[in-house]
């Protein structure tokens, strides 16, 4: 029985290996289309605009908590379920793995990636309330495959098309439940209380996930967003209060991890032997999947929301990429290189970042990192669903939508046993397969945007 179980796990991993070499293969094929498309689009609507939206962002927190008459979630709401799915282990562990790949250098391309990402995201949102329908009990309906069928000719309706296909696989809750089941069993290491194996453990705290997952998830969008507008801001406030004080107690060694920082992202030595584009590349992909920007998860909150003028809608939203990756990643970037973490032995993903937090809060670091990580992962869990239900809704009808909801919860378990790499695989390549069609429709609609903008 146990030789059958041994071959059947080596057997599984072969296949998950060569699933992950496959991947990486399409993705390397792909990857060059949406860097020009998010980095290049990024830089024509921030010229375009005039970087009116970062100089606007000011005047958020009053739209953010202000109150809207029309049928819908509020702004507060919107913001704080994309927060929910951004903010949470994509910053924290995907930035482990980002330092990992290709040192402190790759910092400096995640915050000029979000930079962009906050433009892309004001147009992206402001696109969703200007061009939505209506449920039949009045709810909006917005969301990149809506604004693509409404405004964009000709092909517009084949993008939505593509969008959602691809989304029904971007959303699945892969990375999420891999590395907060990979965290649980690193710092608690049950098989100190019961020994049963590391896969069988990952395999029970898959199915507690997806039982925990499925009583908010079924209660639909009302519930998602009544949980994870209570459960982010307090996470984030904890979070961020925790990093300052580790960057405090060390805070002579901040200006040399920053001169760190800026040497290998600039480094002559890189662009010599070709390493240098590797590196803004793989920047760009984890600052797209660390907030998201121009792969079209956040206008499908954003387009639910009740506002009424599109420009508001687009400000709170360029807010998102700020707050998550130049804030929150920058902290966790900084407490990994301060931490000197990356010097035991061969520590990736979260392996790294609670090692880090380990070392520089007192010996407990870790453990109150795993509170956040699993308060930051059920919230993405509970957020990421919607973007799916969403997507399938529109490939058949609204009606059937809520089928996905079974099929993300019973993927929990299975990507709480799969390999990192298989699962980086899977959010790369299907980010970067909704990122194309979205960033070619945000760059046709740019002028609606833009005269928008100028009216306001």
């Amino acid at each position: 029985m146990s030789q059958d179980f041994s071959l059947n796990f080596f057997l599984s991993l072969f296949v998950m290996e060569l699933l992950s070499t496959l991947l990486q293969e399409l993705i390397s094929s792909i990857e060059l289309i949406m860097f020009l498309l998010i980095i290049g689009g990024g830089v024509f609507l921030l010229i375009q605009s005039r970087g009116k939206p970062l100089l606007f962002i000011k005047s958020v927190p009053k739209l953010l908590f202000s109150k809207e008459k029309g049928v819908g979630i509020s702004r507060f709401q919107a913001l704080s379920a994309v927060l929910a799915s951004t903010v949470g282990l994509g910053n924290i562990s995907g930035v482990a793995i980002a330092i990992y790949m290709g040192g402190p250098g790759v910092l400096v391309w995640m915050w000029v990636t979000a930079l962009l990402g906050a433009i892309i995201k004001f147009y992206s949102c402001t696109l969703a309330i200007l061009f939505r329908e209506k449920e039949e009990d009045g709810s909006p309906l917005g969301g990149p495959m809506y604004y693509m069928r409404i405004a964009v000719p000709r092909y517009g309706k084949t993008f939505a098309v593509w969008f959602s296909i691809a989304g029904l696989f971007g959303v699945l809750p892969a990375f999420t439940a891999n590395q907060l089941t990979q965290t649980i069993v690193t710092v608690i290491e049950p098989n100190q209380y019961l020994n049963l194996g590391i896969l069988n453990w990952k395999l029970i705290i898959g199915v507690v996930l997806a039982v925990l997952s499925a009583f908010v998830i079924l209660g639909g969008l009302k519930k998602i967003v009544a949980v994870t507008s209570m459960l982010v801001p307090l996470m984030v406030g904890l979070y961020f209060s925790m990093g300052i004080i580790m960057l405090a107690l060390k805070a002579e060694a901040i200006i040399p991890a920053f001169q760190k920082i800026f040497d290998q992202a600039f480094s002559f030595q890189a662009a010599a032997n070709g390493s240098f584009w590797a590196l803004v590349i793989l920047g760009v992909r984890r600052a797209v999947f660390s907030n998201e920007s121009g792969v079209g998860n956040a206008p499908m909150y954003h387009g639910q929301s009740n506002t009424i003028n599109p420009i508001d809608e687009g400000l709170v939203a360029s807010l998102g990429p700020l707050l998550d990756t130049v804030l929150v990643c920058s902290i966790t970037g900084l407490i990994i290189i301060i931490s000197g973490a990356t010097e035991v032995g061969e520590l990736n993903g979260i392996e790294l970042t609670l090692e880090a937090f380990k070392r520089l809060f007192y010996g407990i670091g870790d453990e109150l990192l795993l509170l956040m990580v699993f308060v930051f992962g059920i919230s993405s869990l509970f957020t990421y669903s919607y973007y799916g239900v969403k997507c399938l809704r529109y490939l058949t009808q609204i009606s059937w939508g809520n089928w996905y909801n079974y099929i993300y919860i019973i993927s929990i378990v299975f990507f709480a046993i799969t390999t990192v790499d298989l699962v980086i695989g899977i959010i790369d390549l299907s980010f970067a397969l909704m990122a194309i069609p979205n960033m070619i429709s945000l760059l046709w609609l740019s002028k609606k945007v833009k005269k928008l903008l100028l009216a306001n």
